[in-house]
């Protein structure tokens, strides 16, 4: 049984995001610890919140790739974002590689006073749900 995304009448209706994920029994849920814009020394890649969040979804997908899921097994994404960054410049290094025709997922986005990592401007984490 495949998930099941929603986007019931009475809210708004976006291409961007769903409403409600439902995940059908014996899917097997990964969940993704938060993820900056760091190479693989914890460096941060670029003072650039495009940059960052461009290696923010890479670092993703290799932890993901590790649990036998990828960027389309996604549910749900959690976007926490330095309240001085460039929201627009974040969302457009990553949007392209997010985008998922007919049932995208749950977008959660929060503005903060600042990340745990220093010079950290993004943070992404995320639910996935696989059924293979």
């Amino acid at each position: 049984m495949p998930i099941s995304f929603l986007r019931p009448p009475g809210l708004v209706n976006s291409p961007a995001f769903s409403h409600v994920a439902v995940v059908p029994a014996g899917a097997t849920t990964v969940y993704l610890g938060g993820q900056n814009g760091v190479d693989e020394h914890g460096a941060v890649v670029s003072p650039e919140v495009g940059a960052q969040a461009a290696r923010a979804l890479d670092n993703a997908e290799v932890a993901l790739t590790a649990a036998s899921a990828t960027l389309d097994d996604v549910i749900q994404w959690f976007v926490a974002i330095d309240d001085g960054a460039d929201l627009a410049a974040a969302y457009a290094a990553i949007a392209p590689r997010l985008a998922r025709e007919g049932s995208p997922p749950l977008v959660s986005a929060v503005r903060v006073a600042g990340l745990g990592v220093p010079g950290a401007l993004i943070e992404i984490s995320a639910i996935a749900a696989v059924t293979r």
